[in-house]
Formats: structure tokens, C-alpha cells, sequence
């Protein structure tokens, strides 16, 4: 089924690859309901546990800021190998790493797009509400563990929904979190808090740690990886010798942008009545 929906796992249909595996679109039976797929690669090490991480996170936890999982799937294809993936609601919007940052097409062309300030804040709000969900009203707290721009979805109205939860913890789950950890830095390198990366366990500051870095790089439009910080700057400290008197110094220059529209088929205009969430 899943192999006819994607037209035999196309390149055509490959919308995003990750740590460990690649994510497709697809058309399911008569009704056309649009899926996205994520096959795992499991010969990448860590794929098989990435697998178990997302279906045990994901089965019992449903919210509206959260990525919808359809089903999994773990079989073998027809050379007898291994096979397992993850079936999703669609997100035909793409993430916030491409919104933020310039695309280069196929073509050698950039596609711009652009978010303004209050789209920005509905999606930092949206973010937010994920994360407390998680962390607070779960039958057992979640740490996402790798919150960064591409794991950050939209749906046709341009709702922020927080996706891949391979790296996914329950904090009932102390007594492995150390061993977790000590295998080498859980997350992304510029997102992660600082503490993992020496042996510290897993918990819920982490994810707070990637939401402020997340918030920072939404306002200036700066990836913490960026190859201006380097000799001990970074984009915390980057932010603080600007506040609070040199922030427009630092500001992403596509916020003053006056035009609303996007580049591209879809007019995002911001909902001024989602500010009260």
C-alpha cells in the first residue's frame, strides 16, 4: 500500500530526509488523502531504537500543535529486508527552516518566503503549548530532545504542529537516561543545551534550552550554526549584547519587510485572533 501511494518511494515524492531516514508524499486509495511516509534506514545505527522511540511517544498523545501519526509499519520488502516506517498527516506547508532561510531551488533560483512578526508569535505560541503539553500534561512527561526549525510543521492555515520524535524520552525512564546520553550529544548540535553533551540526564530544561535558541534565531533570522559565531560568540550571547537598546541591529531584515504576501502559491495572512491562546 504504502509503496503504491508513494509511486515506489520516488524521488519524485521525497519531500525530506533526516537523521535516520527519508520522509515521502503520498496519495492513499480512492479518496486521495495526501500521507507523508518516513522510512527508516536501518542501516544507520540508532534507526531501529529511533523507530520505538517515536511509536512508543506518539501512540497515546494527541494535540493540536503535535504531528499526527497515522500508523507505522514494520515488515520486511521484497528483497527480504527489514522495513519499518511511520505514516503521517500530511503538513503542505513545509517547516520553519524553510521559512526562515532562503531555498535554492533545483534550478539554482532562491525562493524567498517570509514570516512577519505576528505569524512569528502565533508560531512561538503554538511551539509553547506543544512543549507544556508534553512536558506537563502527558500520562507520562515527554522530552522531545531535538526541537529545532525543521522538526516544526504547517498545516493549511499555517498552524505550527512539532514532529520527529525519534530522539523522544519519558522522564519515568531515569535509569537509562545517563547510559542515553553517554552515547554522544542527544539532539542537534546548536539547539542542544550544553549539559548533554557532558553525560548530564535528559529532562524537560533541555527542551526549553532549544525553545529559547529557536526563539532567538525566529527573531534574527540567525541559525546557531552560523559561521559568524565562532572565538566565543554564539547566538545567546549574540542577542544579549544587543538588548536592549540594539535589537533592530539584530532583527531579521525580512520583519520590516512591508509586503505581507509570500512568494509562492500561499498568502499566509496572520489571524489576529489566535493571539489570545
Amino acid at each position: 500500500m504504502l509503496l503504491k501511494a508513494t509511486d515506489g518511494f520516488s524521488t519524485a515524492n521525497l519531500i525530506g530526509v533526516g537523521s535516520f531516514g527519508s520522509v515521502y508524499k503520498g496519495i492513499l486509495g480512492e479518496d486521495g488523502s495526501i500521507i507523508a511516509v518516513k522510512v527508516l534506514n536501518l542501516q544507520r545505527r540508532g534507526a531501529s531504537r529511533s523507530f520505538s522511540s517515536e511509536c512508543e511517544a506518539l501512540k497515546n498523545i494527541r494535540h493540536r500543535n503535535l504531528v499526527k501519526i497515522i500508523t507505522s509499519c514494520s515488515s520486511v520488502d521484497f528483497h527480504g529486508n527489514d522495513f519499518k516506517a511511520l505514516v503521517y498527516e500530511f503538513m503542505p506547508n513545509g517547516n520553519l527552516e524553510n521559512w526562515l532561510h532562503d531555498l535554492e531551488t533545483d534550478f539554482g533560483q532562491v525562493e524567498i518566503q517570509n514570516l512577519n512578526l505576528l505569524q512569528r508569535i502565533n508560531i512561538a505560541i503554538d511551539v509553547a503549548c506543544a512543549l507544556d503539553y508534553l512536558h506537563h500534561h502527558c500520562p507520562m512527561p515527554v522530552v522531545h530532545c531535538d526541537l529545532k526549525p525543521s522538526n516544526i510543521l504547517f498545516d493549511y492555515d499555517m498552524i505550527a504542529h512539532v514532529g520527529d520524535f525519534g530522539l523522544a524520552k519519558f522522564l519515568l525512564e531515569q535509569t537509562n537516561l545517563k547510559q542515553s546520553s553517554s552515547i554522544g550529544i542527544r539532539g542537534t548540535i546548536g539547539y542542544t543545551p550544553p549539559e548533554y553533551g557532558l553525560g548530564s540526564e535528559v529532562s524537560t530544561k533541555g527542551d526549553v534550552y532549544s525553545y529559547g535558541i529557536l526563539l532567538l534565531e525566529m527573531i534574527t533570522g540567525k541559525r546557531p550554526t552560523d559561521s559568524m559565531f565562532d572565538g566565543g560568540l554564539n547566538l545567546h550571547n549574540y542577542a544579549s549584547i544587543a538588548w536592549p537598546n540594539r535589537v533592530l541591529e539584530i532583527a531579521d531584515p525580512k520583519l520590516f519587510n512591508n509586503n505581507d504576501e509570500v512568494i509562492g502559491n500561499h498568502n499566509c495572512t496572520p489571524k489576529i485572533e489566535r493571539m489570545s491562546v
